[in-house]
């Protein structure tokens, strides 16, 4: 990645520590489920201690569920290895304020076992390897993700005691683009755009959605890794901002029968000149990199369905007419297929439409850059585009559930090459004790249908 200025320097943490402003450094990580993990500091001795050497965390961090329950089958922690440390070093590029939080900074951490070697199953360090394919390529990856989540008027703890059933939505309507619905909760939104504003993101937009209650915050584009740290940044600031205003907001894929939270990813590549690489004289505009890369896309997306779409939930998205993606289909500016194509020039680029709001950033867009290498490496030919209805057409369907896609994943050969056998069954693993967990688990739909009736 390039050199870039951080949105707040150590020289500047240092005169704020000094005088009283700031007095909390949160060090923190991406997990497996892309949530923050880390450790709170007293601001000084962050300064004399942790810049420099680091700290260290329990390795069962990338080895648990969602609920954080140790579970078995991971080789890189378990009772057997003793639930060891592993060395977490600042990444100074991204020390910031976080205004949500009264004298705090913040910082992501890369992760390393005790001889200095990189983690290779931590999200970051996956994203890094494919990151760095593309610079021994010349080439940038710039990386938009816009996130869309549902508001409720009920506090967290309100929605845990009710067993998040019955709660109120913000907006009761499809509120679609609504100035009217998203004004219903703009205190809250106007927090959020403008305190990730002070923790160094570029805010574009807010906009209403179906679902009601749903909205959409978008932030303007940056390199990949830049992109990833701050969409975890936002995702924990946003769940904070919304607590502290007394409501709850979910990210979660499908709440509801109705529309659920995508998070569609936008990607495309500069050139060692930071020149538009996608942009040409072929059909639609397209260089040729970019039709190897978009024909790449579609040659891993089912294979690495499980990077897009990690959780059993996720899979609950996928519905015809839904705006959710179910067919392995490409288009220009067509939003029933998987990957649509909008933009011209500078901004041409494409979106994959398969994640949701529950996805970790950094595995999905490691995995649009593996396939997308794939596909240049390999000459991929691109199939024409999709000229209409991709539900109805007939093209390959995406994976209907996690076990469809960890199936995939485990057999994928394309998978293997490019993450390497300890990051394919890590990830295999996250997938196989959330699917014993749910096989396990009686739900509510259960006891409604068979409860009498049975």
């Amino acid at each position: 990645m390039a050199d870039r200025t951080p949105p707040l320097a150590v020289e500047e943490l240092r005169a704020l520590v000094a005088g009283g402003e700031i007095d909390t450094v949160v060090l923190a990580f991406p997990d497996l489920q892309g949530r923050l993990q880390g450790k709170r500091f007293a601001a000084r001795f962050f300064l004399d201690e942790v810049l420099h050497h680091g700290t260290e965390g329990c390795n069962y961090l990338l080895a648990v569920d969602t609920e954080m329950n140790t579970v078995d089958g991971y080789a890189m922690s378990s009772w057997d290895r003793g639930y060891g440390d592993f060395a977490m070093h600042p990444d100074l590029t991204t020390l910031r304020r976080v205004p949500w939080n009264a004298g705090t900074a913040l910082l992501v951490a890369d992760l390393a076992w005790e001889d200095g070697s990189p983690v290779v199953a931590a999200p970051r360090q996956i994203l890094r390897r494919q990151l760095d394919r593309l610079a021994a390529l010349g080439l940038t990856a710039q990386v938009g993700t816009e996130l869309e989540f549902i508001v409720f008027k009920d506090t967290y703890e309100q929605a845990w005691d009710a067993n998040y059933r019955g709660l109120t939505p913000a907006n009761q309507y499809n509120i679609d683009y609504s100035v009217l619905g998203t004004g219903r909760i703009e205190p809250l939104l106007r927090r959020i755009r403008n305190e990730m504003a002070g923790a160094g993101l570029t805010v574009e937009s807010a906009k209403g959605e179906c679902n009601p209650g749903q909205h959409e915050i978008a932030f303007r584009y940056d390199e990949a890794l830049v992109t990833c740290d701050q969409h975890a940044i936002y995702k924990t600031g946003a769940k904070e901002i919304a607590s502290q205003e007394g409501v709850s907001l979910t990210f979660m894929a499908k709440y509801n029968e109705r529309e659920g939270n995508s998070c569609h990813i936008h990607l495309s590549l500069t050139d060692a000149d930071g020149a538009p690489a996608f942009a040409g004289d072929g059909p639609g505009g397209m260089s040729p990199l970019m039709r190897h890369f978009l024909a790449g896309q579609l040659a891993a997306l089912r294979d690495f369905s499980l990077l897009y779409a990690p959780n059993i939930n996720s899979y609950k998205r996928f519905q015809p007419g839904s705006f959710a993606p179910t067919a392995v289909a490409w288009g220009h500016d067509n939003r029933t297929c998987a990957l649509r194509v909008v933009g011209h020039g500078r901004s041409l680029r494409f979106e994959n439409r398969l994640p949701g709001g529950d996805v970790n950033p950094h595995l999905a867009v490691a995995g649009l850059v593996a396939a997308g290498l794939y596909g240049v490496e390999q000459e991929l030919e691109l199939p024409d585009a999709c000229p209409g209805n991709a539900y109805t057409a007939a093209y390959e369907h995406v994976p209907t559930t996690l076990r469809e896609a960890a199936g995939l994943w485990e057999n994928s050969p394309l998978a293997k090459a490019a993450f390497g056998d300890e990051v394919v069954a890590h990830y295999l693993n996250t997938a196989r004790v959330e699917l014993d967990a749910f096989d396990a688990a009686v739900t509510d739909w259960e006891l409604r249908r068979g409860f009498e009736r049975l």
